[in-house]
């Protein structure tokens, strides 16, 4: 993993440097528009609703609209105005209980490390946070504008996990009637729960669509239902972008278990036949050698 940001965590009189990995990444399915005649890229220009003119990047301004439609144009000068933050600071405003957080707060999450100098702050840190059973709620500059978020440990490690602002949760715009509902039927609602209840183990859940995905594409190129197209990859030995992401994604989530991805075991089978190929011409040139010397050796006798 690359850092993406270097800073540290300041509570109190104790500064712990760190360093910020991303912690997640996503591994959704993702198609292109295409046409569907000839496989080629879908493009789009960027048309002006008013005077139905393209416009270049150049004169492309950002624009807020107000609510009764009109629009006012910020420049570059009105954004550089804008408060924003460069601290590298994760300063801990209070340790708050963690079943006072909503989860639906949390968004991005992102794994610290700390720095040699911070080792032992960082562990005296995260023990007490697990001891106290509390997250740090924290204010930090990420990306020029500041945010609110909250550190708190898994798996040994400190998670630094950004929130949402209040009024970005919705609240929802209808109720649930729900008519009379009858002791019996708490009751066996209540023996549903317990005959489903167990443990929660991330591993039993698979990306079952992603795997269907993957199985339709290479179905396809294998019977030759490929559009070739001037974007396309000339080499036989690669194939299109979707499948080569798709594969490349079962064979992270098979290595993450811990077992041999398809991926690895037929590279190594591929691998063999190259090295034979390039020993093969080596001993035709020294038999054309042996063949010329033969004529040489009659005339001396």
């Amino acid at each position: 993993m690359r850092a993406i940001w270097k800073g540290a965590v300041s509570f109190g009189l104790v500064s712990v440097p760190v360093k910020l990995y991303s912690a997640t990444e996503s591994h959704d399915v993702s198609f292109r528009q295409v046409h569907a005649a000839d496989g080629g890229r879908i493009k789009y220009q960027r048309v002006c609703a008013i005077d139905g003119e393209e416009v270049a990047y150049a004169d492309i301004a950002k624009g807020y609209e107000t609510e009764d439609g009109e629009m006012v144009i910020l420049t570059d000068r009105d954004l550089a105005e804008l408060p924003s933050s460069s601290s590298r600071e994760i300063a801990v405003e209070k340790f708050v209980p963690s079943d006072q957080i909503d989860p639906m707060l949390f968004e991005k999450s992102y794994y610290l490390e700390p720095e040699k100098t911070g080792a032992k702050p960082y562990a005296l840190l995260r023990q007490a946070l697990l001891d106290a059973d509390r997250m740090a709620v924290v204010t930090v500059a990420l990306r020029q504008r500041t945010s609110v978020a909250v550190l708190r440990v898994r798996d040994d490690v400190i998670v630094l996990q950004t929130m949402m602002w209040p009024d970005e949760i919705r609240t929802p715009d209808f109720s649930v009637e729900t008519g009379e509902i009858k002791e019996s039927e708490v009751k066996m609602a209540n023996m549903l729960v317990e005959t489903l209840a167990g443990d929660f183990d991330p591993e039993e859940f698979t990306d079952d669509y992603a795997d269907a995905v993957e199985a339709v594409v290479k179905a396809k190129i294998e019977g030759g239902e490929v559009k070739q197209t001037p974007t396309a990859t000339k080499s036989a030995g690669e194939v299109v972008d979707l499948l080569a992401a798709l594969q490349k994604s079962v064979a992270a989530a098979k290595h993450a278990r811990g077992e041999a991805s398809d991926a690895d075991e037929s590279d190594d089978v591929e691998e063999k036949p190259k090295k034979a190929a390039k020993k093969a011409p080596a001993k035709k040139t020294a038999a054309k050698k042996t063949a010329k010397k033969a004529p040489a050796k009659k005339k001396a006798s």
